[in-house]
């Protein structure tokens, strides 16, 4: 059976088009994304398939469960200024439509501190590759080296090192203690 024959697509045209619409609303993927995934997989896998429909059907859903995974590792860029329904729009009068902008000047400005006062911490030259690369001069890693007297090659190692560290600082000191149960 080729699989590239009209009536074959025919035939399995509305089944993938049901499949995908009843995957699509588990994973917040538009219907034809999917049936367009399943295609493509379809147009590369290049072999006789002895049960199409059946075929289909697993590809739909891993097609799905594929769209979940990403979905949740895709994270919005400036999550901070975007509503689920867009960018948030001025309105009339001048201010934001939510009226929460001093708010958010605020806690920006709070993380702000609590990230320096962490980078602070830091053990050894940890605090000094953080402001490095972090630095608004734009430093290459060779400008680093030389700038804190160690090896390029030991930039990218080091650096991981303190991503680390500040990574648990901040999540032991973000992470409040959550009650489970009856509290006693």
């Amino acid at each position: 059976m080729d699989l590239l024959k009209a009536d074959l697509l025919d035939k399995l045209r509305p089944l993938l088009r049901a499949e995908a619409a009843a995957e699509a609303a588990g994973t917040g993927v538009d219907a034809a994304d999917l049936e367009q995934a399943v295609w493509v997989r379809l147009l590369e896998h290049r072999r006789t398939l002895a049960e199409p429909a059946d075929w289909l059907r697993r590809a739909v859903r891993a097609e799905g469960r594929r769209a979940r995974r990403r979905a949740r590792r895709e994270v919005p860029y400036d999550s901070r200024h975007h509503s689920v329904d867009g960018p948030r729009r001025p309105s009339g009068d001048g201010g934001s439509s939510s009226g929460a902008e001093p708010e958010d000047a605020l806690l920006h400005g709070e993380e702000n501190r609590a990230l320096r006062s962490a980078v602070a911490r830091l053990p050894g030259r940890c605090p000094e590759l953080m402001k490095a690369l972090l630095s608004p001069r734009d430093l290459t890693y060779r400008e680093i080296a030389g700038e804190l007297g160690i090896s390029q090659g030991s930039l990218g190692p080091v650096r991981s090192r303190c991503l680390g560290c500040l990574r648990r600082m901040l999540a032991v000191e973000v992470a409040a203690p959550v009650l489970r149960g009856m509290e006693r």
